[in-house]
């Protein structure tokens, strides 16, 4: 599944996103494992806020030495259950995920190819996340997230990535018109209604092969 994508800048996160931002942090451009990059949850009063957190529900530095655990992407079909993301779910961590595109593994070449999925209309778009929250023993606080993805064999244009044998999954791309709805959900069953395929038409891919590995000294925004 998605593993990396191409995040939002501070600006299009407020213009865009209708979302200020409460901390004066910067990230990278591109996102990895443990990168820190923004999402946007509701306050206690309902208002969006955007945060920065690390990508991966579990992040490295809360696993124990020698561990490896992958938790950038959780099944929709057994969030509720996975003593991992259980608890967040059951509570409703709910988040957006801003984004410009997200690359996955194409092989009707006949061998890997990375390829960006963005929006036709080359708008920025936000999808369905989790998170939850660190405290430190000196206090201070937090926040991880994961993504969460749905079976897309179905789907016209995610069905197309990821080995021929493997399951195809998708990201879940939330509609404008329902992020709010999504954010202040309070109820995990009724969560599981936004978590739906995304009409292929509004979406597009292209090959997008990665010219060389990240760096520390990689853009911020």
């Amino acid at each position: 599944m998605c593993v990396n994508y191409i995040t939002v800048s501070r600006q299009l996160c407020f213009d865009f996103f209708r979302t200020p931002l409460e901390t004066g942090e910067d990230w990278r451009e591109e996102l990895y494992q443990d990168y820190r990059g923004p999402i946007i949850v509701h306050d206690i009063y309902g208002r969006r806020r955007l945060v920065v957190a690390s990508y991966g529900f579990i992040p490295q530095s809360e696993l124990e030495p020698g561990q490896r655990m992958t938790t950038m992407n959780a099944r929709a079909e057994t969030v509720g259950d996975l003593r991992t993301y259980r608890g967040a779910w059951q509570n409703c961590r709910l988040c957006l995920v801003p984004m410009q595109a997200f690359f996955e593994p194409n092989y009707e070449s006949g061998r890997a190819q990375r390829w960006a999925i963005s929006m036709a209309d080359q708008e920025p778009f936000a999808v369905a996340g989790l998170y939850r929250t660190w405290l430190a023993p000196d206090g201070t606080r937090s926040r991880s997230f994961t993504q969460l993805t749905i079976n897309a064999d179905d789907h016209p244009l995610m069905r197309r990535f990821h080995r021929p044998e493997d399951e195809k999954r998708s990201l879940v791309v939330i509609r404008k018109e329902d992020y709010d709805a999504w954010l202040g959900c309070k109820d995990p069953e009724q969560a599981r209604a936004f978590l739906q395929a995304y009409p292929a038409e509004w979406m597009t891919a292209l090959a997008a092969p990665r010219e060389a590995a990240p760096s520390p000294q990689a853009e911020l925004f």
